[in-house]
């Protein structure tokens, strides 16, 4: 029953997060708010709604593992196996300011989290991302906020968004009914998540870095695949890019100014292969900025390496 409430779980975080956006899309769009802030706000917000949620619950339940895994782990699947795998499908083609600033940005991210995981080498004290590393996060994710909104301005291009021809009564039902989605597919995911490891003797660490990861990175997986047969690089690339940015900046600064986390044993090895991948990736697209198919190829490879590592660990 815990892997079918898994899946349920899953299920409405994935429908709920649609019907959130599109409501709230419509709403917007009915008080003239511009194109350019639905696409910034709302929408950005809708792919990593399931991440937030999740991580949200996780941290009032006080179950740090889910909620340090769950962020570390749909960031790898990000990295390594959605742009692997859309590569794979059709080499993609970076942009300057993805390949110079947004990719650069999504390291040093991944980088912070490595040295407020290990602080205890800097003051001697237990390693814990609290809520002072929480405000240091979101202020990371007003400047990454602010650099979109530039973007967005400076663009020659409108804006283009596909908004529904919802009527206020409809928008509003589908807003609610998105919202209230998101949270019993979050509690779902975190009770399920929690059954698991305990009926299976797995710890939570490991089923949050990998199931729980997977379940809410599907928005994620279904953007960049179809993006990528379509031959759109940008969305491709751009929406996994910026989604690690978000999570880790956004997602795990709320969830550590609700509580903090402590680091569990193990939890550098993917606190560092994150930092590797992110690596990776800039290696592979600085000289030619593209991404080849041989070079998705070992970047699902080197996933598969860690998951072995995981799973043996």
């Amino acid at each position: 029953m815990a892997f079918v409430m898994m899946i349920i779980g899953v299920i409405a975080l994935v429908y709920g997060a649609n019907f959130l956006v599109d409501g709230a899309s419509v709403i917007a769009k009915r008080f003239n708010i511009p194109n350019l802030v639905i696409g910034l706000t709302i929408v950005a917000f809708g792919t990593s709604a399931p991440e937030l949620v999740v991580n949200v619950i996780a941290s009032v339940q006080g179950h740090s593992a889910i909620t340090l895994g769950n962020v570390i782990g749909s960031n790898l699947i990000n990295t390594l196996v959605i742009l692997g795998i859309t590569a794979l499908i059709y080499p993609l083609t970076v942009s300057k300011t993805t390949t110079y600033v947004e990719i650069p940005m999504s390291l040093l991210a991944a980088f912070i989290v490595f040295l407020m995981a290990n602080d205890m080498y800097f003051d001697g004290i237990t390693s814990v991302i609290g809520k002072v590393d929480g405000s240091i996060l979101l202020l990371f994710f007003l400047i990454f906020l602010a650099y979109n909104f530039y973007l967005m301005v400076s663009s020659k291009e409108e804006e283009e968004l596909e908004i529904k021809n919802y009527t206020p009564l409809v928008a509003s039902l589908a807003f609610v009914g998105g919202l209230v989605l998101l949270i019993l597919g979050g509690k779902f995911i975190v009770d399920s998540a929690v059954e698991i490891a305990s009926g299976f003797g797995v710890s939570e660490r490991i089923i949050s870095l990998t199931v729980v990861a997977l379940g809410t990175s599907l928005p994620e997986l279904a953007t960049s695949v179809v993006a990528a047969m379509k031959k759109n690089s940008d969305l491709a690339i751009g929406n996994v890019v910026g989604s690690n940015i978000f999570n880790i900046f956004f997602i795990l600064g709320i969830s550590t100014s609700i509580a903090p986390i402590t680091m569990m044993p193990g939890s550098n090895l993917e606190i560092g292969i994150n930092v590797f991948a992110s690596l990776l990736l800039l290696l592979f697209v600085a000289r030619k900025k593209n991404l080849q198919r041989w070079q998705g190829a070992i970047m699902i490879g080197v996933y598969g390496i860690y998951l072995i590592k995981l799973l043996n660990s």
